[in-house]
């Protein structure tokens, strides 16, 4: 079995788990602004989850200079703890494959922290993210389905859906 054939295996076995969990603990309280899916819905809420007024993914804190194949996009990092550890790490240039016919992907050279990491949303196309089991980064061009916890959203780049599925190589620099 080859390395995408595997990586697909494990995010359908991932999706899937998420979904049963979600199912089988399913929530009866009043909808929380904080809560997005029924995934995230399942999760524990603590005092301190709970009292965020302003989600991570809702605050850039840091525009960056994306390049898709050479040509410019405008992109924000969030405020997350993850987010800040991949802006240390730029510059970066990858190459990018297509990943469910949702998202491109491409290895990091070494993973980022997890710590602190806001409540799971179901990512949105333009989502730039960080799949933690896989050490991975992500760029959908599809909304995905469901919120994970594994699946930790960095910030987002602007351009169309079909420049992003087409991408082959992404340069992510620091804004000056």
């Amino acid at each position: 079995m080859n390395s995408a054939t595997r990586r697909a295996v494990a995010r359908a076995a991932m999706a899937t788990a998420v979904l049963l969990a979600a199912a089988a603990c399913g929530d009866t309280s009043p909808a929380s602004p904080h809560r997005t899916s029924s995934a995230s819905s399942a999760r524990q809420q603590t005092p301190t989850a709970e009292a965020r007024t302003t989600p991570f993914d809702r605050n850039p804190a840091m525009d960056i200079r994306v390049t898709l194949d050479g040509r410019p996009v405008d992109a924000t990092l969030n405020d997350s703890p993850a987010a800040r550890d991949f802006a240390e790490r730029l510059p970066l240039t990858l190459d990018l494959e297509d990943f469910h016919q949702t998202e491109r992907i491409a290895d990091l050279p070494r993973k980022l922290t997890t710590s602190g990491a806001p409540e799971p949303r179901a990512p949105k196309a333009g989502d730039l993210t960080y799949y933690a089991p896989w050490g991975n980064l992500a760029l959908f061009y599809r909304d995905g389905d469901s919120a994970n916890p594994d699946l930790l959203i960095l910030g987002h780049i602007d351009a169309d859906a079909d420049r992003l599925a087409e991408a082959d190589r992404i340069t992510i620099e620091a804004a000056p």
